[in-house]
């Protein structure tokens, strides 16, 4: 079982990673996939692969809430990191217009050139979309090629959505905590997305899935989501388990 989206590096777990570590393990989570989110997290991110190097791997990028008028410096350093190598996906990267759109067209373009990035080096995107779909379409119509491969993050979208996602390139769907919760209503869209393309995330520290939600997330929480999603598609817990690990290794090269 693969946690394709968590963020143990952050402060929320400064002093009990190791512990962190261990409980993910014994809950039978056999690997992180820990996303950047912008340069001032880069020293915890590398910290942190430094001291799990078997167990951890990174993803480079800037997410969009860190997209701001001094965007493009921050891009450039991201790509001087990205090119040092050892990452597994550009991420996380995309559109966020759920607080503020005031620098929409800065989101758009480094969602652009990230993306290019990824492409050009053959490497899959860990993509944040929130209040922004058509958004975030609208830059894949407009830079996608035969290289164009990913997952969408944390998705919470509709079935038509993961239809339109998919006239675009083959993408892999992450889904978190938030399906576990009373009013998601995301049976539908997990049953479009179906067992081969669906990936398991935690999104630590946030989003913890029922019956944790509330608290500080974590990766040895990906039980509960495997056991929503077995009982939404008919499946065993052990299958969502193997497949989605399948799944992960797959997009990610694990």
């Amino acid at each position: 079982m693969i946690d394709t989206h968590t963020h143990i590096y952050l402060e929320d777990f400064a002093g009990e990673q190791d512990e962190v570590v261990r409980r993910a393990k014994e809950a039978g989570v056999s690997s992180l996939i820990l996303p950047n989110v912008d340069l001032s997290t880069v020293p915890a991110l590398l910290a942190t692969m430094a001291m799990y190097p078997d167990y951890c791997r990174a993803a480079m990028g800037l997410h969009p809430t860190s997209v701001d008028a001094g965007y493009r410096e921050a891009l450039a350093e991201t790509e001087r990191l990205l090119s040092e190598g050892g990452y597994c996906a550009v991420g996380e990267i995309g559109i966020d217009l759920y607080w503020d759109k005031t620098y929409l067209r800065e989101q758009q373009d480094a969602f652009a050139v990230q993306t290019r990035w990824a492409m050009a080096r053959r490497l899959p995107v860990i993509i944040h979309c929130r209040e922004a779909f058509n958004e975030i379409t609208e830059v894949l119509r407009s830079v996608s090629d035969a290289a164009l491969c990913g997952v969408f993050h944390s998705f919470t979208g509709t079935a038509g959505q993961v239809r339109e996602v998919r006239s675009i390139a083959d993408f892999y769907f992450g889904i978190n905590g938030i399906v576990t919760f009373k009013n998601a209503r995301l049976e539908d869209m997990v049953r479009e997305v179906g067992i081969d393309r669906l990936l398991l995330e935690t999104d630590a520290p946030y989003l913890a899935p029922v019956p944790y939600r509330g608290k500080r997330n974590e990766p040895s929480y990906l039980p509960e989501i495997a056991k929503r999603i077995a009982a939404i598609l008919d499946l065993t817990t052990d299958e969502v388990v193997a497949r989605t690990t399948n799944n992960a290794m797959q997009l990610f090269g694990i």
